[in-house]
């Protein structure tokens, strides 16, 4: 079974699989097509991708105007950074921040024109997520981590950056 819940960004989740624990470890059925979709993640899914990083690597804020993302955080723990960049709604420039990590075993349903980033909070972790669409770089969009007009905080100072990422916009 899953929770779903509505956060303060129009059409983005938090969903909350549950966590069975025993004196083994845990079980977590991490994405179940059916079960999501009853549940209103109702996106057909095409591509799975990771990224692996040590602690205070922030990736930054990306994403497409078409692609949904189901985000979780396999191993270790990050801060998920959320941004609205569409222009013609009401939330444009609006943020949310959330801590997945291999113990709560959130997810993070991120709609298009949606961006996100994070960065590690521990040692290292694997990122994970799922995605509706292929990926193509050339209609991928970048918003700098530390744009003023977005004002976003991250609990870290000693960010480690991409060239991507460290660029002016």
């Amino acid at each position: 079974m899953i929770r779903v819940t509505k956060t303060t960004l129009l059409d983005v989740l938090l969903v909350q699989p549950e966590v069975h624990e025993d004196h083994r470890g845990q079980y977590v059925e991490t994405y179940n097509e059916d079960e999501h979709h009853h549940k209103g993640v109702d996106i057909k899914f095409v591509q799975d991708d990771i990224s692996v990083s040590t602690k205070n690597v922030l990736r930054g804020i990306h994403g497409d105007d078409r692609t949904w993302k189901l985000i979780s955080c396999f191993y270790g723990r990050i801060y998920l950074v959320v941004v609205n960049c569409d222009p013609q709604s009401s939330q444009f420039k609006q943020w949310q921040s959330f801590v997945i990590s291999d113990r709560n075993r959130h997810q993070v349903l991120v709609p298009p024109k949606h961006g996100n980033g994070h960065l590690v909070l521990s040692d290292s972790a694997i990122f994970f997520y799922k995605q509706s669409e292929y990926y193509l770089p050339q209609n991928q969009f970048t918003i700098r981590w530390d744009n003023p007009e977005y004002n976003i905080w991250w609990p870290c100072k000693d960010h480690i950056l991409s060239i991507r990422d460290s660029a002016t916009s």
